[in-house]
Order: structure tokens, then sequence, then C-alpha cells
């Protein structure tokens, strides 16, 4: 497994050892141990299941507010997403930052994404499935999130119509979030 610290720290883009013959391949998606060695110390309670019918589906960027903020492990299993992170830790030099990676099931490449991130991808191709474990159980009270255009972050996400859900669509900028208790 080869694991690439992004410029977000804390932020990891995993690349698994994939074995392939002429059946197929098999691959770990999640090792804790050596998750464990390289100082991701996530201790993952809950996966969650995505799937987007459509290609140009907008889900996200959703986080927790603390204390149920939520690590994440994303992987595509089917399909393929323009995955964006924003970095929301009040005591981080990337604060307000985000970064943006494809992610797809021919790549099997995944993305850590630390607590006190927000996180969202756009969908690349019809029937998409995204699967992310998480280290933190969901928390309807707790929920929160950014607009996806929000002209400061300036995201440049692959499209223009996106679609999206009622709740994503009405989520406030950045600026309109109470910052302290984001992270």
């Amino acid at each position: 497994m080869k694991i690439t610290e992004t410029e977000l720290a804390g932020a990891f883009l995993i690349e698994p050892d994939i074995h392939k013959d002429e059946r197929g391949f098999f691959l770990e998606t999640y090792n804790q141990g050596y998750f464990n060695d390289l100082g991701i110390k996530a201790c993952f309670v809950q996966d969650n299941y995505s799937f987007s019918r459509k290609k140009g589906v907008i889900r996200g960027l959703h986080f927790q507010y603390p204390p149920h903020s939520q690590a994440k492990l994303i992987w595509v299993m089917t399909g393929t997403v323009y995955d964006v992170i924003v970095d929301l830790r009040e005591n981080s030099e990337t604060r307000g930052r985000w970064i943006s990676v494809e992610l797809s099931s021919d790549s099997m490449r995944m993305l850590y994404v630390p607590r006190g991130f927000a996180h969202g991808f756009c969908t690349l191709t019809d029937d998409t499935r995204v699967l992310y474990k998480v280290d933190n159980a969901y928390a309807p009270g707790a929920d929160g999130g950014i607009r996806w255009d929000d002209p400061d972050l300036g995201i440049p996400w692959p499209v223009t119509r996106p679609i999206l859900s009622d709740k994503d669509g009405k989520l406030p900028c950045l600026k309109q979030i109470p910052w302290q208790s984001a992270s």
C-alpha cells in the first residue's frame, strides 16, 4: 500500500496493492495495523454506502460538529468521482483551503480525511457507488455543511448545473458557519 500525504496535513491519498490474475483481482481496502503504523489512528465504527444514478450528482460539502466530527476513508467501488475536502480545523495552517482528487473504481485509490474537514464529491459517471468508513457515528443534530458553489472557495466543479438534494442546495457558505464550532 502506498500512502501519500496531501498538501492538507493529515489527509492522505492511498493506493492499495492490487493482486491481479486471470480471475480478477484482490486488494485490502483497510488494514488497521498498517494505518496505525503510518500514524493514522482512526478506529472506524460505521460504513456508509452511497449510490448515485446519474453523472453530475454533487453530495456535500458535509461535516459534523464536534464532538461528533468524523474521520473518513473514501473508496469508489464503481464509477468515478471528483472528490473535494475543505480544512475546517481551528489551528490549521491550511484552514479554509481545499483540495480535489479524482477517485475511481479503475484506479482504486482511496482518500483518508481526518476529523475537522468538510467532504463532498461530484459523480463523473452514471451508476457511481462510493463506500466510506467513518470513525464516529452519524449524529443528526451535529450535521453541518458548506455550499458546493461557495464563491469564496472557488472550487472548479466539473458541472455547472449539478443534481443536488434539497438539503445540499440550501447549505450556507463557509463564512456563514460558526468556525469555532466546526473544527
